[in-house]
């Protein structure tokens, strides 16, 4: 196995068992921002996961979503893109829809993917050119060919929203699910046709997602028609996201940016 995946994927596999330990316990929330909730466990997770990537690897850079950026990593050619606990919400409700997510960024190439879900014990996985596994079996994009049976998994908050209201009967079933990483693991896995995000997302939600994406034979593009390149200075994906099969992603961007 790539040195890297293995670093990445013990990690994942250790932040899992740390953030189990506070689930449906008690914890301390507070939020960082509007509807932007941040545990006890959110920080733990992070705390191990450095601790582990970069004594194994002092070399690269550090991104994640619950430490102090540092611009120092915009020189690195390595860089880790991590979210410890995507899907804090999901965890604060008991919903075990959230995920551990670790990505390895080459020159603006996510080229290491793992998602790792403590509560049903699935991890994702992915190496650039050597292909995507579900707890290491492997798996693909898949997808059918009429939208109107598609399965799009989108957000619950923009469904709450009512973002997506006017997509009503085009799509086969809009399916809310929490974690953005998570949407991303099971759209690579085939269990759906599409991730769609209709809002900005940022690097560490979406970058591990991306290379299992990519090496389940799927792409991922912004409402712009753009692939991703990671370890910017603005870590702000804007306007939206699709992933998934190459040609439902073409489908889905075709009715999403019609208006």
């Amino acid at each position: 196995m790539n040195p890297d995946l293995s670093i990445a994927q013990a990690a994942a596999l250790e932040a899992g068992n740390i953030i189990l330990n506070y689930y449906k316990a008690d914890y301390e929330i507070r939020d960082k921002g509007y509807h932007n909730p941040v545990t006890t466990a959110d920080h733990a997770a992070d705390s191990r996961l450095k601790e582990i990537l970069m004594a194994a690897c002092p070399d690269y850079g550090w991104l994640s979503e619950e430490t102090v950026d540092s611009k120092e990593r915009l020189t690195k050619e390595r860089v880790w893109v991590v979210d410890p606990l995507d899907g804090t919400k999901e965890f604060i409700e008991g919903i075990p829809h959230f995920v551990v997510s670790i990505a390895l960024v080459e020159q603006g190439i996510p080229v290491i993917g793992v998602l790792y879900n403590p509560v049903t014990q699935e991890t994702f996985t992915a190496a650039k050119g050597t292909g995507a596994y579900l707890n290491d079996k492997s798996i693909t994009c898949a997808t059918k060919d009429d939208v109107g049976e598609m399965v799009i998994l989108n957000s619950r908050s923009e469904t709450r929203r009512g973002l997506w209201s006017p997509y009503d009967g085009t799509f086969g079933e809009l399916r809310a699910i929490g974690s953005v990483a998570y949407k991303l693991g099971l759209t690579a896995a085939g269990k759906a046709d599409i991730f769609a995000s209709l809002r900005p997302k940022n690097e560490w939600d979406i970058c591990a997602g991306n290379c299992i994406i990519n090496e389940a034979g799927g792409k991922l593009i912004d409402l712009k028609g753009n692939h991703v390149s990671f370890n910017q200075e603005k870590t702000l994906i804007e306007p939206g996201l699709i992933a998934g099969d190459i040609n439902a992603v073409d489908k889905t961007f075709n009715i999403l940016t019609a208006n």
